[in-house]
């Protein structure tokens, strides 16, 4: 076979391989319906409020005084007292003086009382949100429907990718 003939097979080859293939091209549909595809998503937030308690709060003492009045009563104590009585007087010295000292460092502590503090109360509540998550497209093609999930909204009209085989028996 010579070189000009080898050429033309080769090309009636080539030819015959690319009208088997499947032939691609883009046309566009008619929406007909577009359907948001919606779900329920949970996100929980806290909710707090402050509240306000009554609190009982203690007077405000001093124990200094006592101590100082208790020191200062036993060591007078000590001194009047004699013999075997000498250590009971020391006591009541000591017991006197305290009682003393605490009533001359107290007589203008503040008594005790009812204040009110805040208190602050959370909880933790749901709060369902709805997002979408697609939407279903119905078209038109060539008079025949479709229906495809999409992530977007295509609008009036819809891109499309046609394929076309030949059927073989």
């Amino acid at each position: 076979m010579n070189l000009q003939a080898k050429l033309i097979a080769t090309a009636l080859c080539l030819g015959s391989v690319s009208m088997a293939q499947a032939a691609d091209f883009e046309d566009y549909g008619r929406v007909v319906r577009v359907q948001p595809q919606v779900e329920q998503v949970n996100r929980p937030r806290q909710e707090c409020r402050t509240e306000y308690v009554q609190v009982q709060q203690p007077a405000q003492r001093s124990a200094g005084g006592s101590i100082v009045g208790g020191i200062a009563g036993a060591l007078l104590g000590n001194q009047i007292g004699g013999g075997s009585g000498r250590t009971a007087a020391t006591a009541a010295g000591a017991i006197a003086g305290a009682v003393v000292g605490d009533r001359v460092d107290n007589q203008n502590a503040q008594p005790g009382g009812v204040t009110e503090q805040a208190v602050k109360q959370c909880r933790t509540v749901d709060h369902w949100e709805s997002r979408t998550n697609g939407y279903e497209v119905t078209y038109d093609y060539r008079g025949r429907n479709y229906t495809s999930v999409l992530p977007y909204d295509p609008g009036q009209r819809i891109r499309l990718r046609v394929s076309v085989d030949p059927i073989v028996n």
